[in-house]
């Protein structure tokens, strides 16, 4: 038999607004250094410049959308998939384990795919600005 406490779930909607904070920084920090110098993180990353520049601009939309409620969940999609492509990225590409070399891995590329999904199928929460 499980133990649950079903008084801690009226802070289910603080829950998922922190949830939703946590990935916006993670994302919009991101997307602000790949605009802010899209040749480096290009390289980084071996992209073009164009395209790395056009990664930082979905990730700081998303990130707008996430903190706002607004098409939240096409941002929050977005970003899975752009996980996604980090993941196959560093699992094929660059052949990195799970954890990786010095905990370069794509474990934590997991963690913000996991966290996007429970974003995509709640919606949120009610914390969110409604258009």
């Amino acid at each position: 038999m499980a133990v649950t406490f079903p008084e801690l779930l009226r802070f289910e909607d603080l829950a998922l607004l922190l949830l939703r904070l946590m990935v916006v920084v993670e994302f919009g920090a991101s997307g602000y250094y790949h605009l802010k110098d899209p040749v480096g993180r290009a390289k980084s990353l071996g992209l073009s410049p164009k395209a790395a520049a056009a990664l930082g601009a979905a990730e700081v939309l998303a990130s707008a959308a996430l903190v706002t409620g607004v098409l939240l969940q096409l941002a929050a999609l977005g970003l899975i998939l752009l996980g996604l492509g980090a993941i196959g990225k560093k699992i094929f590409q660059w052949k990195t384990g799970f954890w990786g070399k010095d905990g370069y891995g794509w474990h934590y590329d997991s963690m913000l795919l996991a966290m996007n999904l429970v974003i995509v199928t709640t919606a949120g929460g009610k914390l969110v600005l409604r258009f």
